[in-house]
């Protein structure tokens, strides 16, 4: 009798343990983002989300909320800390007002051209300022991302500075964004992401700034009849993971986060990367007038403000100058 009630004991344990394991085995993450389904840095979450769960066998379940469902930028940056996200795309010079040299790329003509880019994704000094935004926030930047050249875009044309005088410019509520209008003599309307195209439609502002692919996907063509091509900032989102997250992932695991999401930078960064290139033929099909400005003059307008802290600059010399020297 009591061997019984012993054995009967025994299976109910097991019975509970093996009940409970499904639900205590797999955590469920969510990732939250500003940027329309159709664009890339969607589609590869969802590969990435997909990939994490399957390389995990199940252990991770990651749901990927896009278009601002979670909030705007400065919303979803601050989840990050509160543990209401746990993986964010987020724009650099978003997360550079945490830690101010994680903007740099944000800097008007900062970047040559797409090849600079590629070499600072690569270096050691993109790792190094990575690491101080980690150290302040311990949260991990795993990957790095291509947003693509900004261009402005209008109701009239710009060829150089001067004719962008006293002009109501939307850009990104983060800092960094004033340097440029700072630059041509425009007045910055920082408006959330999402707000933009009604902001364009009713006129609230005159015009706003945003990589081809953007311009196309958010549908700002609509209500804007000159796109300009200054490709005045060479633009990068930042792959987050928040640290109430990363700090109890195993080393593998760790490694699988960081192996699928830098795969999944990767993929969006050569995906926006051709986009762009053909986009200027698409926008003048669509009966758009697709405007060459004088590049050389808008770079001269830039580069003073280059190290320029009262027009947003917070890197040091040194930083500035190695990313110059990137070949």
């Amino acid at each position: 009798m009591q061997l019984s009630k012993k054995w009967v004991a025994l299976c109910a344990v097991a019975a509970v343990i093996t009940f409970a394991l499904p639900a205590s085995a797999q955590t469920k993450l969510k990732w939250a983002h500003v940027y329309e389904v159709s664009e890339p840095y969607h589609t590869e979450a969802l590969w990435a989300a997909e990939e994490i769960k399957k390389r995990t066998n199940g252990r991770y379940e990651i749901g990927v909320f896009p278009a601002s469902q979670l909030g705007n930028e400065n919303q979803i940056n601050e989840g990050l800390g509160l543990g209401t996200v746990d993986i964010i795309y987020t724009g650099a010079s978003f997360a550079g007002s945490i830690h101010k040299p994680l903007a740099i790329t944000g800097a008007p003509f900062i970047l040559r051209d797409f090849d600079h880019w590629k070499a600072y994704r690569d270096s050691k000094l993109f790792r190094d300022i990575a690491k101080g935004y980690e150290d302040k926030t311990k949260h991990k930047v795993v990957a790095i991302l291509y947003y693509g050249q900004r261009h402005v875009t209008a109701n009239k044309e710009i060829k150089k500075p001067e004719d962008m005088k006293g002009m109501k410019l939307r850009v990104p509520p983060a800092p960094l964004f004033l340097m440029f209008t700072k630059s041509v003599g425009a007045n910055a309307t920082p408006i959330a992401f999402a707000e933009v195209y009604l902001a364009l439609q009713q006129g609230t502002v005159d015009g706003q700034e945003n990589p081809l692919p953007t311009i196309m996907a958010k549908k700002f063509y609509e209500v804007q009849s000159h796109i300009m091509l200054t490709g005045h900032i060479t633009e990068s989102l930042v792959t987050i993971v928040g640290s109430h997250v990363w700090a109890k992932f195993s080393d593998a695991d760790k490694k699988v986060f960081e192996d699928v999401l830098m795969q999944a930078s990767a993929k969006s960064t050569d995906a926006i990367r051709t986009s762009e290139l053909k986009l200027a033929d698409e926008f003048r099909k669509l009966g758009k007038n697709v405007v060459e400005v004088d590049r050389a003059a808008f770079i001269k307008a830039a580069v003073p403000l280059h190290n320029d802290a009262s027009a947003g600059a917070g890197w040091t010399k040194a930083e500035y100058d190695a990313l110059q020297a990137l070949k």
